[in-house]
Parts: C-alpha cells; sequence; structure tokens
C-alpha cells in the first residue's frame, strides 16, 4: 500500500481531531497560514462554478489545474515521478510563486469571457509574494508547466458536439432538453487507459430477484410522498441534493490540514484526487451512455412492462426532486464519492480521519459530521437511493468503480521518485 512519506508528515498530528465547518460549501476556516495549493483549489472551484460547468466537465478543469501544480511544485524538489514534465529550475524557486504561476495560467488560458478577469486575479496574488529571483523563478516554472498541461488535453474529445440521438420510433414524442456530458465517453482519461477500463458488467436483469428487491425499496422509500422513508433517510436525501467539486474537495483540504502536509505533499494529495475523480466522470458516462438504463421514474411508471409480476406500477410516482439528465446505471454521485475518500484511504493508510463536519446547501441549518470514509462514501450512496435517482445496485457498483480507479491512480501516478516506474 502506498502511504509515500504521509506517515512522516501526520505523526505530529495522528491524535488530533480537527473539526472542519464548511458553510455553504465553499466557506470555511482557514488555516492560521493559507498556501497556494489550498487557495487556488478554491479559486478554480470557483471558477467552474461562475461558468455554471456540469461536474464532468469541471472536474477536467480542476484536474488540469492540479496536476500542473503538482509538476510545477515537484520541479522544485524532485521527490516525486512528474504527471507531465519536470523542468531544471534554480535551487531558490519558490514553490508557492510556481503553484499559482501553473493553477493561474491553467484556468487563465481556457476558452471563457473569464480570461482577462482571471490574469487579474492572477497578478493580485503574485503581488502578495515578495519580489525575488526565486519568486521570478516560480513564476516562469508555473507558466511553462501550465502551457503543456494545456497543450496536452488539446484534443481529449471534450470539445466534441453533443450528438445524442435518443431511442425513439417515428412520430412518437421523447422529452426535447439535451442530455448532460453525452461526449464524455469518448474524452481522453487523466489516468486510465480507456474510457471502458474499469467499466462494469451490466445492469441486473428485470427479471431477477435483484431487481425487484431494488424496484421496489426505491419505489416504497424514494417517492416524494414516501410514508417508509425516515426522517434521517429524507434528511440526507435532501442534504446530497447538492454535488460538483465544492461538495467534495472541503474534505480533501481538511484532511490535508489534519495531516500537516507541506505545500509538495498537499500538492500530490490534491492531484492524485483530481485524477480519479475527474477519469471517474469519463468512466461513469461511459457506463451510463453504453447501458442507457432507465431511472426509478420511468421503471416505476411502467412497472407494468418490465415483464415482472412483482414490480408493480405506480403512475404518480416521483422522486424528491428532479431527476438528473442522464442515464442512471452507475450512480455519478457515488463514483465521485468513492474516489475522493478512495485516494484519502489509500494515502493515508486507514480510513478513519478527524472528525470533519459539513452544512449543505440544500438543506439549510443542518449539519453533518464524520470521522470514517467509508461512512462518508455510504451515506452519499444511500441518500441517492432515498432521493429516488438510483437503485442499489447501481451505488454499489459507482463504489467498486470508483475503489478501482482510485488504487490505479495511486498505484500508477505521482510515485515518489525512489520507486520504480511502470
Amino acid at each position: 500500500m502506498l502511504k509515500s512519506n504521509f506517515d512522516a508528515v501526520r505523526a505530529a498530528s495522528r491524535t488530533l481531531a480537527i473539526c472542519l465547518v464548511i458553510v455553504g460549501w465553499l466557506s470555511f476556516a482557514r488555516p492560521a497560514s493559507a498556501d497556494a495549493v489550498t487557495d487556488w483549489n478554491e479559486i478554480a472551484i470557483e471558477y467552474v462554478q461562475a461558468r455554471n460547468l456540469a461536474p464532468p466537465v469541471a472536474e477536467r478543469v480542476l484536474a488540469m489545474a492540479h496536476l500542473a501544480m503538482f509538476d510545477a511544485v515537484n520541479s522544485t524538489e524532485r521527490r516525486y515521478r512528474p504527471y507531465l514534465v519536470q523542468p531544471r529550475t534554480p535551487r531558490a524557486t519558490l514553490a508557492e510563486a510556481a503553484a499559482a504561476s501553473a493553477a493561474g495560467g491553467v484556468l487563465s488560458q481556457l476558452p471563457s469571457d473569464q480570461q482577462e478577469a482571471m490574469r487579474a486575479r492572477l497578478d493580485a496574488y503574485l503581488a502578495q509574494i515578495p519580489e525575488g529571483p526565486g519568486k521570478t523563478a516560480g513564476v516562469a516554472l508555473g507558466r511553462r508547466v501550465a502551457a503543456r498541461i494545456l497543450e496536452s488535453r488539446a484534443n481529449d474529445g471534450s470539445d466534441a458536439p453533443d450528438q445524442y440521438r435518443a431511442r425513439t420510433i417515428a412520430g412518437v414524442y421523447v422529452p426535447t432538453q439535451p442530455t448532460v456530458a453525452p461526449e464524455w465517453p469518448n474524452v481522453r482519461p487523466f489516468g486510465m487507459t480507456s474510457p471502458s477500463q474499469f467499466r462494469p458488467g451490466p445492469p441486473v436483469a428485470l427479471d431477477s430477484a435483484q431487481w425487484t428487491r431494488d424496484y421496489n425499496e426505491i419505489r416504497e422509500f424514494g417517492g416524494a410522498s414516501s410514508v417508509r422513508r425516515s426522517a434521517r433517510q429524507l434528511e440526507d436525501a435532501r442534504f446530497w441534493l447538492a454535488n460538483g467539486a465544492a461538495v467534495y474537495y472541503p474534505l480533501v483540504r481538511a484532511v490535508a490540514e489534519q495531516e500537516q502536509l507541506d505545500v509538495l505533499d498537499k500538492a500530490r494529495l490534491f492531484a492524485l484526487v483530481a485524477i480519479a475523480r475527474a477519469d471517474g466522470f469519463v468512466a461513469v458516462f461511459d457506463a451510463k451512455y453504453h447501458y442507457e438504463f432507465w431511472r426509478p421514474v420511468t421503471a416505476i411508471r411502467n412497472g407494468d412492462i418490465d415483464g415482472n409480476e412483482a414490480t408493480p406500477r405506480d403512475a404518480g410516482w416521483a422522486p424528491i426532486a428532479a431527476t438528473p439528465l442522464h442515464p442512471e446505471y452507475p450512480c455519478a454521485h457515488c463514483i465521485a464519492a468513492a474516489t475522493t475518500a478512495g485516494v484519502l484511504e489509500l494515502l493515508l493508510g486507514r480510513s478513519t480521519i478527524g472528525e470533519i463536519s459539513m452544512t449543505s446547501p440544500t438543506a439549510p441549518g443542518l449539519t453533518h459530521r464524520w470521522s470514517d470514509l467509508r461512512a462518508f462514501v455510504r451515506e452519499v450512496s444511500e441518500a441517492r437511493i432515498w432521493a429516488g435517482f438510483h437503485y442499489r445496485f447501481s451505488t454499489e457498483a459507482a463504489n467498486e468503480m470508483g475503489g478501482r480507479i482510485a488504487a490505479y491512480t495511486v498505484e500508477n501516478f505521482l510515485q515518489p521518485a525512489s520507486s520504480r516506474s511502470r
């Protein structure tokens, strides 16, 4: 199991439980001394939110920013194998300047109407760093790495046109809202060998006992008017209607602070999470559009046509909120949780963490707490059942995929420089 030098950097804080209260997902207790990696993680999340990017698209941006920061900072110490490049740099190069310049260089050059504003933000950030040769070298290093990362992703398939073709027969209406990220099954991964590398087997058969069990579970517990769902299950369902990078990266920031990581190890942690999360979305959308399995709202309103007498139709059934606009299998929210927690657990060598607490914009006034990464993943996954969006077998498939992608990422990328290459 890869733990690199995490044991050393966390030794002083092994028994410390840190409670991090996140307000509105983006406001959280800042460390006494902020660092460029944490700062630019937040800036990057603000960037993708301002552009209203769908989670798969947002994670691609975040992965580029974090990989640029890692390769830039790592070039100043060369403790790990680079993701893409490791330019030679003067001994006195400032890692903080390199990280900021790398992330800002990526964000300010992506096609958007925010380029000028992002350049101004980067300039203002760098202005806080004292002038000197180290800063000059760091800024130049960050720019160089950002350019290489952007070049490497220039033709990765993410800008392909939407050519999704709904299944229908001539003359029959189908809903006309566009689906989310139908081009994502063809996006080149950051780490995986192909989008289908971790594709799960097909959804369960409609005449199987598992389909009967999971269909009736979500029909009874996931409907908007369910009388069987407990108060806590409803709370979890509403809590996890929130999604995207702003939901998950506060967990990563909190763990990084608990472990008292230095700038390079923090950059590595964020970069490994970013690779796994970005690839998780590629993998899950590959499977979603490959299988095109029906959502509960469709299945339950058509329970009389699935050939299973034990799955009764409910003509007016609806989930607690609008169903996401992409196929059901597997669960995307679940794989986002599983990849994030999976990387953290592998690097830490344990699933337990100091207590972390969060609030949610979709469940005002409520605070949830965790001290175990697996409990975190379990809550996210079951919340999608209680919300009426995903069958249990779909959450389980996504969790397994996420764990495998996390393991593949940690085992094959950003390894200590002394380790053997893959």
